[in-house]
């Protein structure tokens, strides 16, 4: 959302600041500069990038739109869910998890978290490093190893997107440099008629350059930093899974292992201990009720 009210706003000051200059709106609609430099920097991705980094980056692009999915709310419900599953695990032993991390969708404390079962990555992260567990032989370290190998694949893959788009935005000015020549070229073919004329073909020319760098420095390279930023708070969010996991598996009792993956939280996004200690406690409890009238 914050996204879309950025783009807004460059756009408003740009225009804003152009009529308030006694600018001719008409003068900036060049569609044909415009389908110059845009098919230009979209042929160039294609020829760049195989289609499953074009896929990704379209869904970054979306994801931009929406905001960071990785707010306090989403650290507490993952801090909940994990508290229940560990509390299982410490009265039941992991052989009673098996079912859950084989089939995440149909457990019973899985599926009442449904954006970590849509988070795929950090879904299969956790399950994957249960399951592990589960089979034994193990040591804390090597699983520790595993973990942090498994995030650095995941966060490689994340950067590609965002790499490929900067690529992209690093190239408009250049695009539009390429625009611009091409309204020279016309210029010069208009030379001997109307001045009105040449004015219009030097006019198209210059606005080729201006949507070059407007597109790179006013959308494109702000939606790949953005893009890049929600990389990097997604490998946070593995990360806070990693220390809490770890911890587990190295003894430690369900709240403190969670009180660890608190400590990992970004400190914008990191409840207190009150209200995550108040939170996984209430909802464990309500869990047990059920399970005990059941």
């Amino acid at each position: 959302m914050f996204a879309i009210i950025g783009i807004f706003v460059v756009f408003a000051a740009i225009i804003g600041g152009f009529l308030m200059e006694k600018g001719q709106m008409a003068v900036l609609v060049q569609p044909a500069e415009l389908l110059i430099i845009a098919g230009a920097a979209a042929g160039t991705l294609l020829v760049a990038n195989p289609m499953r980094i074009v896929k990704a980056i379209a869904a970054g692009l979306a994801g931009t739109m929406k905001g960071s999915p990785f707010t306090k709310e989403r650290y507490l419900d993952t801090l909940k869910m994990l508290y229940q599953f560990l509390n299982k695990v410490r009265k039941e032993g992991l052989l009673a998890v098996e079912m859950d991390v084989e089939k995440p969708e149909e457990s019973a404390i899985f599926k009442n978290f449904p954006g970590f079962l849509k988070d795929h990555h950090a879904r299969d992260f956790v399950c994957d490093t249960l399951r592990t567990a589960i089979t034994g032989g193990v040591e804390p370290f090597d699983m520790d190893q595993m973990m942090e190998l498994d995030m650095e694949v995941h966060h490689h893959e994340a950067v590609q997107p965002v790499d490929s788009l900067t690529t992209v935005a690093d190239s408009l000015p250049g695009l539009g440099i390429v625009a611009a020549v091409l309204g020279v070229v016309i210029t010069m073919g208009a030379l001997g008629g109307p001045p009105e004329e040449i004015g219009k073909h030097v006019a198209a020319a210059l606005v080729g350059t201006f949507l070059g760098i407007l597109l790179c420095y006013g959308v494109v390279g702000p939606l790949a930093a953005n893009m890049g930023k929600t990389a990097a708070e997604h490998n946070e969010y593995l990360h806070v899974l990693r220390v809490l996991l770890l911890a587990f598996l190295k003894g430690s009792a369900p709240m403190i292992a969670i009180e660890m993956g608190r400590r990992a939280i970004p400190a914008h996004a990191r409840p207190g201990f009150d209200e995550m200690e108040k939170t996984c406690k209430n909802k464990t409890e309500a869990v047990e009720t059920t399970a005990a009238a059941a």
